[in-house]
C-alpha cells in the first residue's frame, strides 16, 4: 500500500488526498541520499523531496542555502565521523559533452564529468567508489544558487543524468529546460545505475507516478502550499 487513508496527516505536508508516502522505505538503498532543499521548495505542493526520503531507507533533506562543508549540510554532531568527500558525487547542472569519441551519452544513464563537462574517460572506475549522493532540490534558478553559494560542492566527483524521457511532471510544473527531471526522477535513475539493479529506478518512482496520477485527475498543478496546512 502506498498512501495513506484520506483522514491521515501526510508526512511530507501534502493535502491527505494527494498523500502517497510508503509507511515504510521501498528501497534499502546502500548509497547515501543528501537532498539540499532551496527554502522556497519546502512548500511545493509537487515537490519530490519529502517523498524521496519517504521511499529510501538511507536518504536526508537538509533545508537552507549554504553550509560549511559535507558534514554540516548531512547534520553531523562533534563525534561524528566527517565523511571522504572522495566518496561522494553531486548531481550536476550542466550538460554533458560529447566524448573523446565526440559520441552522445546513452540515454537513461548516469554520466561522471571532468570539471569541464566532459564526460570521464574511465566511467566504471569513476562510479565504482560512489558512496554518497548530493542531489539540489528546487527549479533551475535556485539550484544554481545552492550551487554557486557552496563552493565544497565543486570538490565532489560530478555526476549527471542523462534522462530517456520527459519528466512525468508533464504540464503540471514549467522547467526552465525541457530535459529537466524531478528531484526524485534523477536520483532515481542515478541510484539504479551506482547500484547495478534497474529495479531501484522503478520502485522509487512508483508512488510519484501515482501522486502525478492524482494530481492530474483534480486537476491540481504544482503550486506552493499554504503553511499553515502543515501544522
Amino acid at each position: 500500500m502506498l498512501e495513506g487513508t484520506p483522514s491521515d496527516p501526510c508526512p511530507c505536508g501534502r493535502p491527505p488526498a494527494l498523500c502517497v508516502c510508503p509507511p515504510a522505505p521501498v528501497v534499502d538503498n546502500e548509497v547515501t541520499v543528501l537532498v539540499l532543499q532551496h527554502p522556497q521548495e519546502q512548500d511545493r505542493v509537487l515537490g519530490t523531496a519529502g517523498l524521496l526520503s519517504r521511499v529510501l531507507a538511507d536518504a536526508r533533506v537538509t533545508v537552507g542555502l549554504s553550509w560549511r562543508n559535507l558534514g554540516h549540510a548531512l547534520r553531523l554532531g562533534t563525534q561524528q565521523r566527517a565523511p571522504d568527500a572522495r566518496q561522494w558525487a553531486v548531481l550536476y547542472l550542466g550538460a554533458t559533452h560529447l566524448d573523446a569519441g565526440g559520441r552522445r551519452p546513452e540515454r537513461g544513464s548516469l554520466v561522471a564529468l571532468d570539471r569541464v563537462g566532459a564526460p570521464l574517460a574511465d566511467q566504471a572506475a569513476a562510479l565504482a567508489g560512489i558512496k554518497g549522493l548530493v542531489a539540489l532540490d528546487g527549479n533551475w534558478a535556485q539550484a544554481k544558487a545552492l550551487w554557486w553559494r557552496n563552493p565544497w560542492l565543486t570538490r565532489l566527483q560530478r555526476v549527471v543524468v542523462v534522462p530517456d524521457a520527459p519528466s512525468l511532471y508533464g504540464s503540471l510544473r514549467r522547467e526552465a529546460r525541457p530535459e529537466a527531471l524531478s528531484t526524485l526522477e534523477a536520483v532515481a535513475l542515478a541510484l539504479a545505475t551506482l547500484e547495478h539493479d534497474p529495479t531501484v529506478r522503478d520502485r522509487i518512482l512508483a508512488p510519484f507516478r501515482e501522486l502525478i496520477r492524482r494530481a492530474r485527475a483534480a486537476g491540481i498543478r504544482d503550486s506552493k502550499r499554504d503553511r499553515r496546512s502543515r501544522r
